[in-house]
Order: structure tokens, then C-alpha cells, then sequence
């Protein structure tokens, strides 16, 4: 609509902070950056804090090479105690004895790298025949939950103190960090869950390159803005093509256009003059690029 504000588009690392879900998060960023349109790239409990990013305005049609993406963990696990949800959101219900050492807990952690099945919490919210496996939990319901494949390509002991394990992790989307603190748990034959959670890294991004809810409240709308990535910060991962005016102009109206090195199957960025990104684009033979998803035009910040 001609004349209407200015909305941010862009990429927000935020720090989460304990006790705010991923939804909740969002919306008071949302607030602080007076925007309508956001999304997440991927939840993190409640209790957990550490890096969230956010997609505005057009880049939240790219969020998903981030939901896609490894992430990287701090983990704290409280050995000998064992709770129904895996994690401090439920009652200790078993306790055992813990008498490991760092030997015995190094050589554990080394058993799990690689690729792996991982049956995912009951306490969660992947959803099986149309309902979310928490809501059986609650009802106190017990179905069988599909496992997935995940990879864990670094697990090492940061520090054991008495029966707390702080462990850093790098793994494959869709892994439950809960899930591996209580399977370490019983391999050491003491038990776990999970006393505590940071995500550290989210693809080619570190929480250090992130802002809390303070800054952004501490910043104002202006400055909060400034704080976004360019939406292409999305798909660093992928190949980039630069098209000419008339091949930008073919893509952004849906056409076909052509890319030489261009393997059927495969995703490009695609940029036009001046370096604008227009969006992603898929091999739909060799050497053609099919639209798949285009920026918009219209009046947004950060683009």
C-alpha cells in the first residue's frame, strides 16, 4: 500500500532469557521493533536460554536454512537424579548414587557422535496422529513416538563438579538435548536430566554476536532496527548468482532463468544489480533456475 511505514526486514539475534518460551520471545521483540510480520528459527524451552534468531518482514520466507541448520549447545546435566520430563520443568521421581569418573564420563560421550535414531520426549511438541505429544504426557498417555534421525558431530566434558556434567554440543537439527542428557544418563548407569541449557550456536552464527530484551527496550525502535542483518544473512550457506537487469527482472516476475553450473535439484541465491537479494531459486534441469521463493517489493527496512 502506497505510503505506508516502513516495516524492518531482516535477521534479529537475540538472546533468550530463562523463563520466556521462543513464542513469547518473539512477540515482545515484535513489540520493541513496532513490527507486524516475525517469526523464529527454532524453539527453545522455556528454561533454556541463548541464541534465538528472529526473521522480519520478507525474511522470515527464508527462515527455514536456519531451522535447517546445526546448532551448538552448553549443556548441564544433574547426575543421579532422574525426571519424567528430562529436564528441571519436572519433579526428581529417581535418585541413584553417582560415582563415575572423568575417564568413564569422556569415554560415554564419545559413544554417542555420529548419526543416530533419537526417539524424541514425551514432554514435547512433535505430534503424533494429529496431537502433540506433550498433551498424551499430560493426559497421562503413553503412544509410541517415531524416532528420527540426528547426527552429533561434537559431545566433550567442559567440567564434572560432583554431580553436575557441564558438556558441549554440536548437532543436527531436530535433536533433543534433553533426550541426550538422559541416555548419557543411563549409559553412566546413574541416571540424569537436564539442569541447564544454553544454545551457543545457530549455523554460521555465535551468541556473542547477539542483543537481550534489555538492549532492544534500552535502544528504541529506531536502534532496535539497526540491529537487524540483511535477510540474505539467511542463506550465506547456499551458492550466489548474480543476474543482470533483464534476468533479475524474468526472476522477480516468476520466469525461469538460465545459470550454467546449475545441477537439477539445486538451491541458489540469486542476486541483481547492485547486490539486491531476490530471492532463492531451484534447478529445474540442468542449467535453469525455477523461482522458489522471491522477495517482495514494497517499503521495508534492512532489505
Amino acid at each position: 500500500m502506497s505510503g505506508a511505514p516502513a516495516q524492518p526486514c531482516g535477521v534479529l539475534l537475540l538472546d533468550k532469557p530463562a523463563g520466556f518460551s521462543s513464542t513469547q520471545a518473539l512477540a515482545r521483540a515484535k513489540r520493541l521493533l513496532a513490527a507486524r510480520k516475525a517469526g523464529h528459527t527454532g524453539t527453545l524451552d522455556p528454561f533454556a536460554t541463548g541464541l534465538l534468531p528472529l526473521a522480519f518482514g520478507e525474511a522470515t520466507k527464508f527462515s527455514r536454512f536456519l531451522i535447517d541448520a546445526p546448532k551448538a549447545y552448553d549443556a548441564v546435566l544433574a547426575l543421579g537424579e532422574e525426571t519424567p520430563t528430562g529436564d528441571i520443568e519436572g519433579a526428581v521421581v529417581a535418585r541413584r548414587e553417582v560415582d563415575v569418573t572423568t575417564a568413564q564420563v569422556d569415554t560415554v560421550l564419545a559413544g554417542f557422535l555420529g548419526a543416530q535414531d533419537q526417539q524424541p520426549p514425551m514432554h514435547s511438541a512433535v505430534r503424533v496422529n494429529g496431537r502433540r505429544l506433550y498433551d498424551y504426557a499430560r493426559a497421562g498417555v503413553a503412544v509410541d513416538r517415531p524416532v528420527r534421525r540426528i547426527e552429533i558431530t561434537h559431545l566433550a566434558r567442559r567440567r564434572l563438579e560432583g554431580t553436575l556434567l557441564t558438556v558441549e554440543v554440536r548437532s543436527s537439527k531436530g535433536t533433543y538435548i534433553r533426550t541426550l542428557a538422559m541416555d548419557i544418563g543411563r549409559v553412566l548407569g546413574c541416571g540424569a536430566h537436564l539442569r541447564a541449557l544454553r544454545r551457543t550456536g545457530t549455523g554460521p552464527f555465535r551468541v556473542e554476536q547477539a542483543c537481550t530484551l534489555e538492549d532492544l527496550e534500552r535502544d528504541g525502535v529506531e536502534a532496535a532496527r539497526a540491529r537487524l542483518l540483511p535477510m540474505e544473512a539467511l542463506v550465506t550457506g547456499l551458492p550466489r548468482v548474480d543476474l543482470g537487469a533483464d534476468a533479475g527482472k524474468r526472476f522477480r516476475q516468476g520466469q525461469v532463468v538460465a545459470h550454467g553450473p546449475a545441477s537439477e535439484g539445486s538451491e541458489w541465491a540469486l542476486f541483481g544489480l547492485g547486490g539486491a537479494f531476490l530471492g532463492i531459486g531451484r534447478a529445474s534441469a540442468p542449467g535453469l533456475l525455477a523461482p522458489e521463493r522471491v522477495v517482495s517489493d514494497g517499503p521495508v527496512e534492512g532489505a
